[in-house]
């Protein structure tokens, strides 16, 4: 299993969203959202899953972003409207798993839960702060959570009997987008390789965005198109495309066809291997039009793309 962790921005959902609606996740594909704010595009994104019996996990208590803070301040009707009805709806379905950070609020939130009917071995447990693990513990000391994120250390492990999902941050992100060119391509991840062998029933990273979250976003020199791919030994590996006109911010439009045109001639030498995917196919289709999607597009496309990819890869195997 694979368990794709975003944050709940809008162009991560709008990705989720389109993957779901043309049926291309599957069954070994969990996404996990911690959601940053309460908004239509996450409660529309929970809509869809739901009506495509398609799994996927909430945080109920992120820590990043404004979402907690807007549950318990709901100002205006319409936002109250959108959180008691859509919202909580869409929680009450099997196919949204209730998922919790161990943090110091946990307890609360699992007490809450529990008046609800909510099971304890029906929740995913985000568990890898060693300074929280003695709430984990003492939470689910008689039931183990449905599925237990707990990152790569020995102390995790040993600690954590069940149903442990193998969290880890495969992107590594540099300071601005033109970097990307010194490294165009590297190692990513063969964690869904030796999963199983290390006792794991699945794992979970950060796709092409990383953990490191930032509530503003900047216009960047540089337009990088971040794609990972399948080696012939089927490692995980991620290819950078970047633009070359980077002295100034203007044009990026033109940046994007720079770097769209690298990921096409790129293409053209592996089709005979490569997995062609609902993302990257948008990609070419942008290519040969020469048309530009906007930078948040293009990191949905990205996205759609890696979790189209894992899908398929874990359907064959």
């Amino acid at each position: 299993m694979y368990f794709p962790y975003l944050r709940g921005r809008q162009f991560e959902l709008l990705a989720l969203r389109e993957l779901a609606n043309q049926k291309l996740l599957g069954e070994h594909i969990i996404p996990i959202i911690e959601p940053v704010k309460l908004s239509s595009t996450l409660v529309n994104t929970l809509d869809v899953f739901v009506k495509n019996n398609q799994c996927i996990a909430v945080i109920l208590n992120p820590m990043v972003g404004n979402f907690g803070s807007e549950l318990e301040d709901i100002s205006d009707q319409e936002r109250k409207s959108i959180y008691q009805t859509r919202f909580s709806d869409s929680l009450q379905s099997p196919f949204v798993i209730k998922s919790l950070i161990m943090q110091d609020n946990t307890q609360s939130w699992v007490n809450s839960l529990t008046k609800q009917n909510i099971e304890k071995g029906d929740l995913l447990a985000v568990n890898a702060s060693r300074d929280h693990f003695s709430i984990y513990e003492t939470e689910f000391s008689s039931v183990s959570p449905r599925y237990v994120l707990i990152p790569d250390e020995s102390t995790f492990r040993r600690r954590v009997r069940k149903n442990k999902v193998l969290l880890d941050d495969k992107f590594e992100k540099q300071s601005k987008n033109a970097a990307y060119k010194e490294i165009d391509d590297e190692f990513f991840s063969d964690d869904h390789l030796y999963y199983k062998e290390d006792n794991f029933i699945g794992f979970s990273d950060y796709s092409i965005v990383g953990d490191e979250y930032s509530e503003s976003g900047f216009a960047p020199r540089a337009v990088a198109i971040h794609i990972v791919y399948l080696d012939a030994e089927n490692n995980l590996r991620i290819h950078h495309f970047v633009s070359d006109s980077n002295e100034d911010y203007y044009n990026p439009a033109g940046k994007f066809y720079e770097a769209v045109s690298k990921l096409y001639a790129w293409y053209q030498n592996r089709k005979s291997s490569f997995k062609l995917t609902l993302g990257f196919k948008k990609f070419l289709e942008h290519y040969k039009d020469q048309s530009y999607p906007g930078l948040g597009t293009v990191k949905k496309l990205s996205i759609m793309h890696h979790l189209e990819l894992m899908s398929i890869y874990l359907n064959e195997v």
